[in-house]
């Protein structure tokens, strides 16, 4: 039977994420703990760290990877960001450790980057999970791939022979909540409806004058558009992620011709599935648990155990 080799966590802005990784590389117990590190006071990671999440998972003699914002200004200690272009030999080699942890506590970098229009991007996380989708596949080292991770902050990422070549993010989860409760267009709900997103989708275009198009939601409703209240959210939710579908891959500068795909929550690369298919294009869907647990093992493999 395999034995506890060490302790996989990623810990983000709202929820912790952790695993206990056997000597063969499959995770054991895992459990979800309500700690993101916004909820926490500074200084308190430590804490909870070494006095709730050891103890859950019977992991006290364990070395530990973390990722995240808890290596945030926000988390448990500030780890610099890594330029990119950068790869998994890159994050392992700057792994942050934790003085005075024992056993080892290592928390790995993010990455930052300048945009193809000369702005600046940066993303704590989501790397992990990018290069353990890579490390899930070796065909995955080899070409151009873009990576699109949906979430409230979604990243849209260059690939390009195993290595993160650049990256855009997109805030579409965030204005979509902003929206739903702090605009005209919030205090309407109703559940799911394909159709009122495809027409969501179809009403966002190429994505551009997304300022303008947003207000169809509403005049959809009261000028006589057909469209029922409770169809609002869902139309939304498309018009949103159409946008994004629409415009962002011009704006990563990704080849037209390099694979597509989806990493992440399940329901939610469903959602940027339809909006891809929308627009006559296809991606694979993978998932951000498996490829997030890769990237930790991948990086303790490279990081910790020499």
């Amino acid at each position: 039977m395999p034995s506890p080799r060490f302790l996989a966590l990623d810990w983000g802005t709202t929820n912790l994420r952790a695993w206990v990784v056997a000597d063969d590389g499959t995770a054991g117990e895992r459990h979800d703990f309500a700690l993101g590190v916004s909820k926490l006071a500074q200084g308190e990671a430590a804490r909870r760290f070494r006095e709730e999440v050891r103890p859950a998972l019977n992991a006290e003699t364990l070395p530990a990877v973390l990722c995240g914002m808890v290596g945030s200004n926000l988390g448990w200690a500030q780890v610099p960001y890594l330029d990119a272009p950068a790869g998994l030999a890159d994050l392992a080699a700057s792994l942050f450790r934790i003085e005075g942890e024992t056993p080892a506590v290592a928390i790995a970098p993010g990455l930052r980057a300048v945009r193809p229009d000369g702005g600046p991007d940066v993303m704590r996380g989501e790397e992990i999970q990018v290069l353990g989708w890579i490390a899930l596949d070796p065909a995955r080292a080899k070409g151009e791939h873009v990576v699109c991770h949906p979430g409230t902050h979604a990243k849209w990422v260059l690939v390009r022979d195993g290595r993160i070549e650049r990256f855009v993010t997109a805030m579409t989860g965030e204005l979509f909540d902003v929206l739903r409760k702090n605009s005209v267009l919030g205090g309407l709900e109703g559940p799911d409806d394909d159709g009122a997103f495809d027409a969501g989708v179809d009403a966002a275009g190429d994505g551009a004058a997304l300022a303008s198009r947003l207000f169809t939601a509403r005049a959809k409703v009261v000028g006589g558009g057909g469209m029922a209240p409770d169809q609002v959210k869902p139309y939304l939710s498309g018009l949103l992620i159409g946008a994004e579908v629409a415009a962002t891959p011009a704006l990563l500068g990704a080849p037209a011709d390099a694979p597509l795909a989806l990493l992440g929550d399940s329901t939610l690369c469903a959602r940027y599935a339809r909006a891809f298919a929308r627009r006559g294009l296809q991606a694979s869907v993978s998932d951000g648990d498996q490829a997030a647990l890769a990237g930790l093992n991948a990086l303790f493999d490279k990081g910790m155990d020499r």
